[in-house]
């Protein structure tokens, strides 16, 4: 009984504690406090929400100072400093406040030039009060010692520098979005960029059979390129599709403007891919090559394409056929047939000069 009594007073004690704490934090010991400006924004933000128009711009704006100003204070009271340096936690805080009032949205809150500046802001409201003296009611600037400057200088450029790579993450992070065929590459001679783990088939690369990576963007132009090409080629008289031939390239690149136009619209890197066709003899007939060649940056300096073979050759129309062409053309017993590769080639270097 007695060690249950003792238990709940125990208990008592530790919510009394909590309860002190609290109001300590909660309840300002006099007006010109942190705690006044932190309920003054959150008292902005109450009527913002209600007001519309500039009203609610205004206030806002108001709000954010009061809330910037009021986190300033509570973290300088008693700073905590980074480890290792002499930067207050309080103003890495303050810092991002600044950031997201300055270049965040009211969409997205925080953006990546939020997150880009956050350091190198920080490190401003650090080295601010040594250009000062005084109290908070009768200050004059002043110029910092040298030796203090020293470390301003050595604080500020290593924060700016740590920007910059935030900077160069945000770059590489817009340039795979834009360009995602750059993530089938081959990053090892990078100096900047390592790969975690190697690609593995996903929205934006294709893995070979041989366990290659492919950009997926160039073999879908192949894939939709083939059957429209199938289209204009099959089952047409043997004299039209040797004249098709003899304009492969263009009409083959003209379906491949089409192609990339309607599936590669929402990506930049449609303006560095290009569809071209190459035409050789075979002993019956022809071989239609078609490629999908990639003009943008690659690890090979010679860049590199993809490629379907598609086999051309002359047959005997079928009855039907003849029935219904019968009196069009002279040649109508002799029609195209083509056969597509299943399979997609990744080849290395340059693409073939065109015949």
């Amino acid at each position: 009984m007695g060690s249950l009594l003792k238990d709940i007073f125990g208990l008592f004690g530790i919510v009394d504690a909590v309860y002190k704490r609290l109001r300590e934090i909660l309840i300002p010991k006099q007006i010109y406090s942190w705690q006044t400006f932190i309920y003054l924004s959150v008292y902005s933000w109450v009527l913002s929400y209600f007001a519309i128009g500039y009203i609610q711009d205004i206030i806002a704006f108001f709000g954010w100072l009061f809330l910037i100003t009021g986190t300033a204070w509570y973290t300088t009271e008693d700073p905590l400093k980074v480890p290792g340096t002499f930067m207050p936690v309080g103003a890495v805080i303050t810092g991002f406040l600044i950031s997201v009032f300055a270049f965040g949205n009211q969409q997205d809150g925080i953006t990546s030039r939020t997150i880009v500046l956050w350091p190198t802001i920080s490190a401003l409201i650090t080295i601010i009060p040594d250009f000062f003296e005084g109290t908070g009611t009768d200050s004059k600037a002043q110029i910092p010692k040298p030796e203090v400057r020293q470390r301003h200088i050595i604080l500020v450029s290593s924060c700016m520098v740590l920007s910059c790579w935030l900077q160069f993450y945000f770059v590489m992070d817009n340039w795979l979005q834009e360009y995602p065929s750059l993530l089938a590459d081959n990053f090892k001679r990078s100096t900047f960029v390592y790969r975690i783990e190697e690609p593995v088939s996903n929205t934006f690369v294709g893995i070979t059979q041989d366990g290659k990576a492919v950009p997926r963007n160039g073999l879908l132009i192949l894939d939709k390129l083939q059957p429209r090409v199938e289209q204009e080629i099959a089952e047409k008289p043997w004299s039209e599709v040797e004249k098709w031939l003899s304009e492969a390239n263009t009409r083959v690149g003209n379906l491949g403007n089409q192609v990339i136009n309607k599936y590669l619209g929402q990506y930049e890197e449609k303006e560095l891919w290009r569809a071209e066709a190459r035409v050789g003899d075979n002993k019956s007939g022809y071989i239609l090559d078609l490629l999908s060649i990639w003009l943008g940056p690659s690890s090979n300096p010679r860049g590199y394409y993809l490629k379907k073979s598609c086999r051309i050759e002359p047959v005997a129309a079928s009855p039907r056929n003849v029935n219904t062409r019968i009196s069009q053309s002279d040649d109508i017993n002799t029609v195209a047939e083509i056969d597509c590769d299943r399979l997609n080639r990744l080849i290395g270097g340059a693409s073939p000069p065109q015949q």
